[in-house]
């Protein structure tokens, strides 16, 4: 059983009044891990941040994007507006924690952190709300719906939450297993990839097994074409780029002696530069189609896109990076190449505004804390929460001067 007992153990540069929030941080996230919601639905999250945020007077809007939240925070002197965002969606998973904030809707998880994201933001707001003398200007802190999907940070931006004050630059964290309790990783440029996505289904002409002179094998022509498509990156995308290209499902057929009428497949691709936005695209219907004309076969391919890549600013990442450096205890905890082909739909927001989105290590193998994000085991060492809130504080210090 994974220990419930919160590991305070902090960096010296964390400030005794960020020490101190550290319990009610806990508390935060394990009341958002008991109650998890999936997008658009954030409705008792929302509830309970509007209420915290009524009760420190922080001026916000609810109902932004179905269950969004923008709270607002100014320091007592004009100046820039740093934008704060963090997600609150869970995932359709099945918890198999067995710990006392256990989520106890049945079918969904909090498997990614981002009851950790909502509880440093929550916290930043509190701390901000209180030391309105150590900052200039504003912070917009954008509480998000449905980052795991279909997306929630098109229609907050499309709502005009970068707007009335304009955001100058915006900032976000991801509480990372990945990298170990307390290391961060910035980055300036790609961090996250596109997400893109397709499904395709092949038609050819059903029959026996034992005469396939007589069919079209639609499985034959499935496989030849995944089989194709894996030259995309290996022979179209220079060496130099990453790229992936996945086919995750494939399904077909309904008896061993039955040629099929038709199959399906779907997958994902998954870039970092934003020129290749329309390459994957044609790329994998030319194969498909080449493939399927070979044979006699037909094809349906639908292709779409998710979100475009992470990319941050330099300016912003070397301020977040300036931050990283004198919260964490040494240099070697600060990981410039942290680049992960996952992908985040914060890559909205730094579209329309300069920012930084970054990693906070969350692993804790001695604790059990190490399972990769979206598994049903999925957890993390609370005690890095004080750090984010400090992470953000201090970007808020810098930036608002």
């Amino acid at each position: 059983m994974v220990s419930t007992a919160p590991h305070l153990v902090y960096p010296s540069q964390i400030r005794p009044a960020i020490r101190n929030l550290q319990p009610q941080l806990v508390q935060w996230r394990r009341r958002f891990h008991r109650l998890p919601e999936l997008g658009f639905q954030e409705k008792i999250t929302s509830t309970f941040i509007s209420a915290c945020l009524s009760q420190w007077g922080i001026e916000h809007q609810t109902g932004i994007a179905e269950t969004g939240i923008v709270a607002l925070i100014s320091g007592e002197e004009s100046g820039s507006v740093l934008g704060i965002r963090a997600d609150m969606d869970a995932l359709p998973i099945q918890e198999l924690n067995e710990v006392s904030y256990r989520s106890q809707h049945d079918g969904i998880m909090h498997a990614c952190g981002h009851d950790g994201h909502t509880a440093i933001a929550l916290g930043t707001a509190y701390y901000l709300s209180q030391h309105r003398d150590r900052f200039r200007g504003t912070v917009k802190i954008i509480f998000q719906p449905a980052e795991e999907g279909p997306g929630g940070a098109k229609p907050m931006i499309e709502a005009g939450v970068l707007k009335n004050p304009d955001v100058d630059a915006i900032i976000g964290l991801h509480l990372w297993n990945n990298l170990p309790m307390g290391q961060l990783g910035v980055r300036t440029g790609p961090l996250m990839a596109a997400t893109e996505c397709f499904r395709c289904t092949i038609s050819g002409k059903g029959g026996h097994g034992a005469m396939p002179h007589q069919t079209v094998d639609s499985i034959l022509v499935t496989a030849q074409a995944i089989n194709a498509l894996q030259t995309i990156v290996a022979r179209n995308v220079d060496p130099i780029q990453s790229a992936v290209v996945t086919v995750g499902t494939v399904e077909g057929g309904t008896a061993l002696n039955v040629i099929a009428d038709s199959a399906r497949f779907s997958g994902t691709v998954r870039y970092f530069n934003p020129d290749l936005a329309d390459f994957f695209c044609r790329r994998i219907e030319e194969i498909v189609a080449g493939v399927c004309h070979s044979h006699g076969a037909t094809y349906d391919l639908d292709y779409w896109r998710l979100y475009p890549p992470v990319v941050n600013d330099a300016q912003i990442a070397d301020l977040v990076r300036s931050v990283a450096f004198s919260v964490v205890e040494t240099p070697a905890g600060v990981v410039p190449e942290c680049q992960t082909m996952g992908g985040e739909d914060m890559s909205f927001f730094l579209q329309e505004v300069p920012g930084c989105y970054f990693f906070l290590g969350a692993a804790n193998p001695e604790k059990g804390l190490a399972y990769p994000h979206h598994h049903p085991r999925f957890n993390f060492d609370e005690s890095v929460l004080g750090m984010g809130v400090e992470m953000f504080v201090r970007c808020v210090e810098q930036f608002c001067q």
